[in-house]
């Protein structure tokens, strides 16, 4: 579906996780890569990997965060292969700790904040900046569905950095559009990987994921793949400014049931489709007063009440 032979994409974040998978899926496509991340000898595992695939490959470690390093690295990268062509803004960090934003500590905030966001925009302005110059270039920005509004799983410094990373998206999308330099953005849901699966499992965390999730299911990451693949393609010429949720529905929904509607069963005589959906929660005792329906629409108004 892809063909990317003769492009330049720099990965950011590419040692492990999505930037890992990105870089082998671009090499399979044809592409030549410019791999960035913290950890030299990681890069070098992911590196070998798309070498083996028929990829030019060059690594220069660098810290997003720092805006000599994000330089140094675009200049390596132009050095090595004449021009930059893609550019995915992938590396972020987050919390897991869990802290409510009412104790959310500043340094761990500003922290989130200079990779997730202000490292997206030095990349984006230094390859935009070199994009422009040669009148073409793509630019997918890694944002997140905790981008689009509120929920439980959400981390305040995370939800802030990539709500923000996508109104940049928006911008620099409109901005850039007239000179050749697409800008978009996909925002995945709840995606596990192969590092992740085995906790996401031995926790139960997947089955409460897919059970906020309409599609109920968790992502896998070659779906994600799939959309940064595409908005980066020709395939993609006449798109730029756009988030592309990966999210299995969840951004769609006002909600997505944990426990089963009780409304599910008012219609006797028109059942459901059946789901094979097992709800994460047993219906709960206060249920009962509603099991029959509405009075008057799915059964006779008590006596007394019909006036």
């Amino acid at each position: 579906m892809f063909d990317f032979t003769g492009k330049t994409v720099l990965i950011t974040g590419a040692s492990y996780g999505l930037g890992e998978h990105f870089a082998q899926s671009y090499a399979e496509a044809g592409a030549d890569l410019v791999l960035t991340a913290r950890s030299g000898d990681l890069l070098e595992a992911v590196a070998e990997t798309c070498r083996a695939k028929g990829s030019k490959v060059t690594v220069a470690t660098g810290d997003v965060s720092i805006e000599d390093d994000v330089k140094r690295v675009i200049a390596a990268g132009v050095a090595e292969h004449g021009k930059i062509d893609i550019l995915v803004n992938n590396a972020g960090i987050a919390d897991m700790r869990g802290v409510a934003a009412e104790h959310f500590d500043a340094e761990t905030f500003n922290q989130i904040l200079s990779v997730d966001l202000v490292g997206a925009f030095y990349y984006a302005r230094e390859c935009g900046r070199h994009m422009l110059e040669n009148g073409s270039g793509s630019i997918v920005n890694i944002c997140s569905i905790m981008a689009s509004g509120g929920n439980e799983a959400n981390v305040i410094a995370y939800t802030a950095a990539k709500g923000g990373l996508l109104n940049m998206t928006y911008q620099l999308g409109c901005e850039w559009a007239d000179r050749g330099v697409r800008v978009n953005a996909v925002s995945p849901g709840f995606i596990v990987t192969e590092m992740t699966r085995p906790a996401l499992e031995a926790l139960g965390m997947d089955k409460w994921l897919a059970s906020r999730t309409p599609m109920r299911r968790v992502g896998e990451v070659q779906e994600v793949t799939n959309a940064v693949l595409f908005l980066s393609s020709d395939l993609a010429s006449y798109i730029t400014g756009v988030d592309l949720l990966v999210d299995g529905g969840t951004n769609a929904s006002n909600g997505t049931f944990q426990i089963p509607p009780i409304h599910h069963e008012w219609n006797k005589d028109t059942p459901m489709v059946p789901s094979s959906y097992e709800p994460v929660q047993p219906r709960p005792d206060w249920y009962q007063a509603l099991e029959n329906g509405i009075p008057g629409i799915h059964y006779p108004m008590p006596e007394g009440l019909d006036g």
